[in-house]
């Protein structure tokens, strides 16, 4: 069962940032203990010989970054909720940090008000993206590195000119009617027409004309 007041450990490389988040958090009614560590080693040692709920951590430490710490704790203390406090706004690095185990995720440019929020919630076995974190991954969400695998989908299947040979074949023309209608020779169209066909999977001129209407690419309604 969970205690009233929340156990703190602050890990990070700034001792000063340490002792000025100590001295905010130590005020709260709803945190009990503040310790910190300024390494891995340090937080390990720390972990091992006292109780801890929430550990606020930082991303860049000097002995190991905040991601591997965070692999580490929770696979050494698995009931202890880890809130990434970081200058961090990169999507990769949320990322990282959440799938190696941490519950929350807050920017070190937020109030104070925040921080206390995200150490409640999580500690009550929630999870916490501060707003610029969430705005962050939304922004994202469409990235072509990240999320769209179907980018070469949105790159014309055939070119200009195969759509214009294709438009005519439509209309019932000749390869040489083709060649004269665009300026280019029958060999030229025909490579054209066994292009397009190969592009668009298809067999024949009854499949390749349904293909064309199927995807908009002719319209019967002018000549």
């Amino acid at each position: 069962m969970l205690s009233e007041k929340i156990r703190v450990l602050i890990v990070d490389d700034h001792q000063l940032m340490i002792e000025g988040l100590r001295s905010l958090l130590e005020d709260e009614d709803s945190i009990s203990f503040v310790a910190g560590a300024t390494s891995m080693q340090e937080a390990m040692t720390f972990l091992e010989n006292n109780k801890i709920d929430v550990i606020l951590m930082d991303v860049n430490m000097p002995d190991s970054s905040g991601i591997e710490i965070t692999k580490k704790v929770k696979a050494l203390f698995p009931q202890i909720k880890v809130v990434a406090l970081t200058m961090h706004d990169d999507i990769s690095i949320i990322s990282k940090m959440i799938k190696a185990g941490a519950s929350g995720y807050v920017m070190k440019r937020t109030n104070m008000h925040e921080v206390v929020d995200a150490l409640k919630i999580v500690y009550k076995d929630g999870r916490y993206l501060s707003p610029s974190a969430q705005n962050i991954i939304m922004d994202n969400l469409m990235s072509p590195d990240e999320f769209m695998d179907h980018k070469e989908e949105t790159k014309p299947l055939l070119s200009a000119r195969e759509l214009e040979v294709l438009k005519l074949i439509a209309k019932e023309y000749s390869n040489e009617q083709i060649g004269e209608k665009l300026f280019i020779s029958e060999r030229t169209v025909e490579a054209h027409r066994r292009n397009i066909f190969i592009k668009t999977k298809t067999k024949s001129i009854v499949g390749l004309i349904k293909y064309a209407i199927n995807e908009g690419l002719v319209s019967f309604g002018s000549d």
